[in-house]
């Protein structure tokens, strides 16, 4: 195993990130700033890619795909905007695949696709979360009312680690409450997206409350579904029961 430790700051805005890095195509996950992700890397140009990220900066571009069939994509079918994140260790298989682990480190623009091959490289800007008013009211609001639509959505038995749960509900930044959420409840990557290119914290924080809320309902369906079918099957059993004890009685 080759093993790296993470870039450590109080913030991680003060890293100086290159004008151009490598990129890493991802077919069905979007990543977020100060999120830590496992990744599983087997395409040729996707293994090149991390290589040289490993032997320059530790830093890569993630970029979802808009097709996560498409198994060599071109520039064009690629997302415009991604994650620069820093490569923290990293597991070579004996079938030539990769195991990386990451950590988001900020958000960026593609500018320009310098090359293609052997793997993608990008001029990148990155960007930076606009100001927005702590005392905002309506901000207050909405971080409240996703913080409960969390809670919400696991108590209905959504899949939520305890340490994100204890995080999420501490956290008094809206754009940083935005992504871990986003990152823990699954979307599809074109909603994921809408949060990953959101760079006011407001706008960000009422797309990751719209998409909850809607995640609250399918939820809701699902827990009436299953309540109705655990009845159906408790009717079946009890007339089960019924039927034998009324053959046992005849004979």
């Amino acid at each position: 195993m080759t093993e790296t430790s993470p870039i450590r700051t109080e913030e991680n805005e003060q890293l100086a990130i290159p004008g151009e890095l490598p990129v890493l195509p991802l077919r069905d996950l979007v990543v977020y700033p100060f999120i830590i992700a496992p990744l599983s890397v087997a395409r040729e140009i996707s293994i090149q890619a991390v290589d040289q990220a490993l032997s320059e900066n530790r830093m890569i571009l993630l970029a979802a795909q808009r097709d996560k069939d498409e198994e060599e994509p071109d520039a064009d079918e690629l997302f415009t905007t991604g994650t620069v994140a820093v490569s923290m260790r990293m597991l070579k298989l004996p079938d030539g695949r990769i195991r990386v682990l990451v950590q988001g480190v900020a958000r960026a623009r593609i500018r320009k696709i310098v090359t293609s091959r052997p793997h993608f490289h990008a001029r990148i800007e990155r960007l930076e979360d606009l100001a927005y008013d702590p005392a905002s009211i309506e901000k207050e609001a909405l971080m409240r009312s996703s913080k409960r639509l969390l809670d919400r959505a696991a108590s209905l038995g959504k899949t939520l680690p305890s340490e994100v749960m204890v995080i999420a509900n501490n956290l008094e930044d809206p754009g940083r409450l935005a992504d871990i959420v986003a990152a823990n409840i699954n979307l599809k990557v074109a909603d994921a997206m809408q949060v990953l290119e959101a760079v006011e914290p407001k706008e960000r924080i009422q797309k990751i409350h719209g998409l909850m809320e809607k995640e609250l309902q399918v939820l809701m369906v699902q827990a009436k579904i299953k309540s109705a079918a655990k009845e159906e099957m408790n009717k079946s059993q009890r007339e089960y029961i019924l039927r034998q004890q009324m053959k046992a009685i005849q004979e």
